[in-house]
């Protein structure tokens, strides 16, 4: 099955992503850390939507995550400079305004990972499980969850196995010992924000054969 057009691009988007991340990254020990997955991610893809086809809206939330993800790896997610851009464009602190008092920025990669994650949970667990959108929503949160828990169990054996310095900036706990279960919680909060639109039934997608689960 050849892919619809606007789920190739999203692909070739998340490739080009990775030497724009990568190249000058601040944090370079890291860096295979952050861009390798995204390669394997986006070659295993575009083999699986051929076998198992997604809607273009699914695919494209999947995508928008990857972006993100590169954008914030080229700095380590505990890194990306926010606030100094903020002052530089605006004039003020955004981590002032807010009273934010560590970088923020890997806190809104985790709400925005069971954001962009929501639909296309939703949409293989009834597409390709049978399941009614009800308890595709249940597995749903139920698997950004596990998804945010297998992610924190990485990131520490990554603290056993790496020097302490590469470990902190891959982890990004910047002291805060409830750094995993805050994580969670914001992938959670993510993924419960678009409740209200992955509730109700959804327009058929032109790009899916066959009739559409989505």
């Amino acid at each position: 099955m050849r892919l619809p057009a606007a789920q190739r691009w999203w692909l070739l988007a998340c490739l080009a992503g990775v030497p724009l991340s990568a190249v000058g990254a601040v944090y370079p020990p890291n860096t295979w850390l952050q861009v390798g997955p995204v390669v394997i991610g986006v070659v295993l893809g575009w083999w699986a939507l051929r076998r198992w086809p997604l809607s273009d809206a699914s695919v494209g939330w999947l995508g928008a995550f990857i972006l993100l993800h590169l954008f914030a790896a080229r700095w380590t997610y505990s890194s990306v400079p926010y606030d100094a851009w903020g002052q530089a464009a605006f004039g003020f602190s955004i981590d002032n305004a807010l009273g934010f008092e560590r970088n923020m920025f890997d806190r809104l990669v985790h709400f925005a990972s069971g954001l962009c994650f929501a639909r296309p949970l939703v949409e293989i667990g009834m597409r390709y499980a049978g399941l009614t959108r009800r308890m595709a929503i249940v597995v749903m949160v139920l698997a950004v969850l596990a998804i945010g828990a297998l992610y924190e169990i990485f990131e520490w054996m990554l603290t056993i196995g790496m020097n302490a310095e590469a470990a902190d900036q891959y982890n990004g706990q910047q002291g805060d010992m409830f750094d995993a279960p805050k994580d969670m919680a914001l992938a959670l909060l993510g993924c419960l924000t678009v409740l209200p639109w992955i509730s109700a039934p959804q327009r058929p997608d032109r790009s899916l054969p066959g009739p559409s689960a989505s």
